[in-house]
């Protein structure tokens, strides 16, 4: 595998070092012209935890009190990119104190030591972008009380690895990476004496990817919402920056946030957190409302659709439904076999959940978490409605694309007198079993109800043949299929009424009682819950529907309904538990 990678990914990293050490030859930027505010979001309790020796990256937690970030053996490639990244700058300049500033300015002078030279694993488009970012929003909280030699050493860096930008951003992968690589060359071109030949360029540069990855919907072709926010916020980031120099963004460049604006608003929970599909978690708290709120744009997709989502949203409740094809070719390396999953919030407390990306807890996780038997959908004969293939080089990197996957998923809305309905199918098991997946949805307009139904049909002739085919490979025992529908951690399930029915108690105080009818029998698994920054899965709970399709047409009807006594409107006061 190492052979293969090194044959593989020797070129860019060839021209990445190269370049890199031509640019620390460069001539070094003077100083600043102007300064863009801090926009980023840092977190003060990260950053305590830091200047105390307990470091999170990646997933992995680290006690070094006092050691340098540099000469902490990496436990993985992405524990290296993280800290390469400088995110954690934020972190430390939300404490903004001395003992923060003191940490901050040791391990940012101390990368300027080791690697400013164009060396070391930080110089690729994508990371230098990501942190030179931090390094101009950042400058006053790191310069301050620093003597001139350290200025100069600091602006040689920030000069080289603009200079690298110019020669090299281009070459970023494309979607997010090289939205990070060319908003970067811009934050310096717009900041650094000496770097205003770049801004036209880099402006361009921006217009153009926003032209080929954000489509007339407002999607990316990840389908991925927490990376759509991330490259949504760094145009926001990109065009304040050129407003504030009396610049005018490119025209696809402002379009394009126009055209996001309103997708992530329809993929946003009642809780203020996204929906988490294919790859991404709920987003940084506080990212998405500042990031939206810049836009100045206040609208929502009007049909409900956006970037293959459905959105049902009443009262307290909101649902958000996987509702297209899945991502196809390079673009689903980390995509998910999601498709007719849903989530559900109430308020904001998330109940029906995804597993979400185990990319944080090691391979084994990523690949589990990618799987139809995470999400809350129906699953046949154990297989996922898209399949992994083998691993490939993808964008620098090692990633399993979907094959097999559904080709056709056609759906309806409908606004009916008393509720919201959402109809889908896909034909992701068609090829082997002959049977297409169908899911009604249906949300009443006081959003205390949902009523579902899940089918299995043989919908044409050779479809019923491959069913036959399939029942016989079983000896007529039936096709087992299950219905998932993963909860939250947070909720407190019990069944209730012999098997028949399943209470759900949120921390709000609000009761859901889950019911079924047809041939299925009830089930109360375990399961778990993937979420970026913690130190491991949580477990959780599933119910799961489990029964044997039998004939040309199965059909399973559920509903998900508050208690009566649950008021109408609850005043939810239960504080979230620290995630230390």
């Amino acid at each position: 595998m190492t052979t293969q990678r090194n044959w593989r990914t020797a070129p860019e990293r060839v021209l990445n070092r190269v370049h890199a050490r031509l640019a620390a030859r460069a001539r070094a930027a003077d100083g600043f012209v102007s300064q863009p505010e801090p926009r980023t979001v840092g977190f003060f309790a990260k950053g305590r935890q830091m200047c105390a020796g307990n470091l999170m990256f990646a997933g992995h937690f680290v006690e070094a009190p006092g050691a340098m970030l540099w000469d902490i053996p990496a436990p993985d490639a992405a524990f290296t990119e993280e800290i390469n990244g400088f995110a954690w700058l934020d972190d430390l300049a939300a404490v903004g104190d001395i003992k923060a500033r003191k940490l901050a300015q040791d391990w940012l002078w101390d990368w300027i030591a080791r690697y400013g030279r164009g060396t070391g694993p930080g110089w690729t488009p994508e990371l230098t972008g990501r942190r030179l970012i931090r390094w101009v929003h950042h400058a006053l909280f790191v310069l301050r009380g620093l003597p001139s030699d350290k200025s100069e050493a600091f602006y040689a860096a920030l000069g080289a690895q603009a200079t690298f930008l110019a020669r090299r951003g281009a070459s970023a992968p494309p979607g997010l990476a090289r939205f990070e690589a060319m908003t970067g060359l811009l934050y310096a071109a717009l900041s650094l004496e000496g770097m205003e030949t770049h801004v036209d360029p880099a402006r361009e540069a921006l217009g153009a990817e926003c032209r080929r990855q954000v489509s007339a919907q407002g999607g990316i072709p990840t389908r991925n919402p927490e990376e759509l926010l991330e490259v949504f916020t760094l145009l926001t980031w990109a065009q304040a920056a050129l407003e504030e120099a009396d610049l005018v963004p490119h025209k696809d460049h402002v379009e394009a946030i126009a055209r996001i604006a309103p997708t992530l608003r329809t993929l946003r929970h009642a809780d203020g957190g996204l929906a988490r599909f294919h790859g991404g978690g709920r987003g940084l708290d506080g990212r998405l409302d500042m990031a939206l709120a810049v836009s100045g744009s206040k609208k929502r997709q009007a049909d409900g659709l956006a970037m293959g989502f459905a959105r049902l949203s009443a009262g307290r409740t909101s649902i958000v439904i996987d509702a297209a094809v899945p991502p196809v070719g390079a673009a689903s390396g980390n995509a998910h076999a999601s498709t007719l999953a849903f989530e559900l919030t109430s308020g904001r407390r998330p109940l029906i959940v995804n597993c979400g990306s185990g990319s944080g807890f090691g391979e084994d996780w990523r690949r589990a978490g990618r799987a139809t038997l995470s999400h809350s959908v129906l699953c046949l004969q154990g297989y996922s409605s898209a399949r992994l293939a083998a691993p490939r080089w993808v964008a620098q990197a090692r990633r399993e694309l979907l094959e097999d996957a559904p080709k056709h998923v056609p759906i309806q809305m409908t606004h009916l007198a008393e509720s919201l309905r959402f109809e889908g199918g896909h034909d992701g098991y068609v090829a082997v079993q002959g049977l297409t997946h169908a899911r009604s949805l249906e949300l009443s307009l006081d959003g205390r109800s949902l009523r579902g139904e899940d089918y299995l049909v043989a919908l044409d002739a050779p479809a019923k043949k491959r069913f036959d085919k399939a029942m016989d490979a079983v000896k007529l025992a039936g096709l087992p299929y299950e219905i998932r529908f993963h909860l939250h951690p947070e909720v407190d399930v019990t069944v209730d009424l012999g098997g028949n029915a399943v209470s759900m108690a949120l921390r709000s105080g609000e009761i859901w009682v889950f019911r079924f009818e047809g041939g299925v029998e009830l089930a109360l698994e375990p399961s778990v819950y993937l979420e970026k920054g913690r130190l491991r899965p949580r477990a959780t709970k599933q119910v799961v529907l489990s029964g044997r399709a039998m004939q040309y047409a199965t059909r399973v009807r559920w509903s998900l309904a508050k208690a009566q006594e649950t008021a109408l409107a609850v005043r939810d006061l239960a504080q979230d538990p620290t995630d230390v």
